[in-house]
C-alpha cells in the first residue's frame, strides 16, 4: 500500500515544516482557505477552484473542538495529497470511506493528530481508553496503529 506511506510521510513532513501538528495553523501556513457554513450532512469539503484551495467545514461540528479537527485534518490531507480532487466528507461514513482517496485522507489525518508522543503518553491505555481520554474516534486510532 503506497498510499499509507504517502499520507504517513506527508503529515510527518507537515509536523517537521511547520513545527506543529495543529490542522488550523498548517493549513493557514500553507495558504489554504478555510470556510465555516453550512453544509446539511457533509462535515467537510475539499475544492480546488482556481488555483486556490479551499476547505469548508459544516458550521454544525464547530462546538465540537475534537470533531472538527479530525474532519479538518482529513480535508487538509485532501489538499496536500489529492490537491486537484474535489473532495467531501460525508456525516455517515466519515472513517469508513473505501475509495483510495478518502482512505488517505483518513490515514493522513490520523497521522497527523496521533502522534509516536500521544501513543507514548497512553501506552498503557486500552484503544477505548485512549479515545475516551482524547476524544479521538476508535477509527482513527485504529488507523493509526
Amino acid at each position: 500500500m503506497s498510499y499509507t506511506k504517502d499520507a504517513k510521510k506527508a503529515a510527518a513532513y507537515c509536523v517537521k515544516k511547520f513545527l506543529t501538528n495543529d490542522p488550523w495553523q498548517i493549513a493557514q501556513a500553507l495558504n489554504i482557505h478555510i470556510v465555516i457554513q453550512p453544509l446539511g450532512n457533509i462535515l467537510g469539503n475539499y475544492r480546488y477552484m482556481k488555483r486556490i484551495r479551499w476547505i469548508f467545514i459544516n458550521e454544525g461540528i464547530i462546538e465540537n473542538e475534537i470533531l472538527t479537527k479530525v474532519v479538518l485534518a482529513h480535508e487538509l490531507g485532501h489538499a496536500i495529497l489529492h490537491r486537484r480532487e474535489n473532495c467531501c466528507f460525508m456525516a455517515h461514513h466519515t472513517l469508513l470511506l473505501t475509495s483510495k482517496i478518502e482512505k488517505e485522507a483518513n490515514l493522513f489525518a490520523a497521522h497527523l493528530l496521533i502522534t509516536d508522543e500521544l501513543l507514548q503518553e497512553y501506552a498503557d491505555f486500552t484503544q477505548n481508553q485512549f479515545c475516551q481520554c482524547t476524544g479521538y474516534p476508535k477509527e482513527l486510532i485504529e488507523l493509526r496503529i
